[in-house]
């Protein structure tokens, strides 16, 4: 909602109230949203060919499984900085996570799922054919 300004350069009452009331402007902040990295999925004659863009991360971060016929696609990192001075200390840390699920169609084989982790982009590939999938497989990033 936007301020409606009176010629005298402010706000009325009646805009300032609903502003305050409103629910948008809190639940819209960035601090709420969960972010998650942007996914492109190509479908081929052959295959699927999902790019997931997370830069920042490591490939021992990722963590790739399938179960029951969804594909799970999470990672986490941890970043900690410790500076000790004479006068002062200055300790920071920062975290970033995420997990991305995704069902599969029953055509995908679960032994030939690859997946690799190059300059910040994940390229996960599942190979077509006949099987469905069934048990639980952690998928090893390359």
């Amino acid at each position: 909602m936007s301020t409606l300004v009176k010629p005298n350069g402010f706000p009325s009452i009646r805009s300032l109230m609903e502003d305050f009331w409103s629910t948008d402007k809190f639940f819209n902040q960035p601090f709420l949203k969960a972010e998650l990295p942007a996914v492109n999925i190509r479908d081929t004659d052959k295959n699927y060919e999902i790019e997931v863009a997370v830069p920042g991360f490591k490939k021992n971060d990722f963590k790739v499984t399938t179960e029951n016929g969804r594909l799970t696609i999470s990672a986490e990192t941890s970043n900690e900085t410790n500076e000790e001075k004479e006068n002062y200390t200055r300790k920071e840390f920062s975290r970033s996570s995420f997990t991305r699920s995704f069902t599969l169609p029953d055509n995908v084989v679960e032994d030939n799922i690859t997946a690799q982790y190059q300059d910040g982009l994940l390229k996960i590939d599942l190979q077509k054919a006949g099987k469905s999938l069934t048990a639980k497989k952690e998928v090893k990033v390359a």
